[in-house]
């Protein structure tokens, strides 16, 4: 039997101590296969982003366990995740984390320079997902002088460069306006039907949580079914 891709099995997360402890998250448990498309949704303040950091090995559990391909994440020395998260990650935040004076190529091309490849592969491989996400003729523009729309698709290039087999993207669509979130949240779900890249988002939205294979509800740290955080909300 194959193993999950991403596995959590009872993990806990803590922030804080004494009186200014706060649990984030306590005793979540979840499961996701290649070529899934998941969204973990909640409220501002429930735990998703810290849950999806944990997957994402941005950050470790206080306890449980984290498993990536059926390795325990425990056993990975801090090389082997920083390889994983380079090569095996791609990243897409509401925040576009772009260096405005640099050009839109070399922001692409940015986690395939920190990995060591040569100028001339990276930047064929950076012209081809720029092109793949129709932005090419941009490659040499500040990324000051993109709209926001056209940021967050230089974000998602900047995530397919390494040819990742995870997308994580929180709130994605957040600091977009309704039309160019669908056109981005279209780029992001064709990726993941076409090219078999597994998403996960992180959402408050459920319409675009709607979109995705799978829904998991968060809800104070903990994992709820949608009716329970459906009556929280009302």
């Amino acid at each position: 039997m194959t193993s999950p891709l991403l596995e959590a099995r009872d993990i806990h997360k803590s922030y804080g101590r004494g009186s200014t402890r706060f649990d984030a998250l306590s005793g979540v448990s979840l499961a996701i296969d290649a070529g899934d498309s998941v969204a973990i949704v909640g409220k501002s303040g429930s735990g998703k982003s810290t849950l999806m950091h944990l997957l994402a090995l941005l950050d470790a559990p206080d306890s449980g366990s984290l498993f990536v391909g059926g390795a325990d994440a425990r056993g990975l020395s801090a090389r082997q995740i920083g390889r994983i998260r380079n090569a095996d990650f791609g990243f897409v935040f509401q925040q576009f984390f772009l260096t405005p004076n640099a050009t839109v190529l070399d922001n692409v091309i940015l986690p395939l320079t920190i990995a060591g490849m040569a100028p001339r592969e990276r930047k064929a491989r950076g012209m081809a997902v720029l092109e793949q996400l129709e932005l090419a003729d941009k490659a040499k523009n500040k990324a000051t002088d993109l709209s926001g729309g056209q940021k967050q698709r230089v974000v998602i290039a900047r995530a397919l460069v390494s040819n990742p087999k995870v997308l994580f993207a929180d709130e994605p669509t957040g600091n977009l306006d309704t039309t160019t979130g669908r056109l981005v949240e279209d780029i992001l779900f064709s990726l993941n039907r076409d090219h078999g890249i597994t998403l996960v988002i992180v959402t408050h939205d459920t319409d675009l949580a709607a979109r995705c294979d799978r829904q998991i509800f968060v809800r104070d740290g903990r994992q709820v079914h949608a009716p329970e955080l459906a009556g929280a909300a009302a």
